[in-house]
């Protein structure tokens, strides 16, 4: 995890060489929002927080194992991200947009990464990296599971869709739509697995809720 946030960070600065488009204000914004939102997932990850209760688990009960393919490619397409959008600013390459589009895109990585970290909050022990059922599992459906099935993964790709906009970045749009696909097939390895242990529960749980985008999917 640290050497991955490292390589991330240098790929950034490599896209992103002075003088621009780091002196531009809103994607350097989004870049201290990204910084806010490693540290915070790294804590959460790596350390419990007294009171909180915030952990990542290792693998549970029942782990479903080819979930490390989705693994590779979100390191793959996270690595693209931190570099070709602030690369294709820099020299105005399938950029489009102007101050108003970076701002946008500032505020929706803003939105993004407390949508991708609440749910680590609100599933404390339960929350793992990994498509796994842990000891004592229960269904979450109370909060903003009463409404969608995956909020994290909502906000990943609001992160991702904001992050390219706060760059202008055609590419990191791109980027965002090969995210997606990789987060539509780990949804799948998530849903049989949770339909397998739950049975008819969860099945009354999809009926009343949506997968991703609320009122479309």
């Amino acid at each position: 995890m640290k050497g991955l946030i490292a390589a991330a960070a240098a790929v950034l600065l490599l896209g992103a060489a002075p003088p621009d488009p780091l002196t531009h204000f809103p994607p350097a914004l989004a870049k201290t929002l990204s910084n806010g939102v490693i540290v915070t997932a790294q804590v959460s990850n790596d350390a419990p927080i007294a009171g909180a209760h915030v952990y990542v688990v290792l693998p549970g009960d029942r782990t479903i194992r080819t979930t490390t393919d989705a693994t590779g490619a979100f390191a793959v397409l996270g690595l693209a991200d931190a570099y070709l959008p602030a690369y294709t600013d820099r020299h105005e390459f399938l950029t489009f947009g102007g101050e108003r589009v970076r701002w946008f895109g500032v505020a929706l990585f803003a939105l993004g990464g407390i949508l991708r970290l609440w749910p680590v909050f609100a599933l404390g022990r339960r929350f793992s990296g990994l498509v796994a059922i842990q000891p004592g599992h229960r269904l979450m459906t109370g909060g903003v599971f009463a409404v969608i099935r995956h909020p994290s993964y909502l906000g990943l790709f609001v992160n991702v869709i904001g992050w390219a906009l706060a760059f202008r970045a055609g590419a990191g749009v791109i980027i965002a739509v090969l995210m997606l696909l990789v987060v539509l097939a780990r949804i799948d390895a998530e849903e049989r697995l949770l339909g397998e242990t739950f049975g008819a529960e969860y099945d009354a749980y999809r009926a009343r809720t949506w997968r991703l985008f609320p009122h479309v999917y």
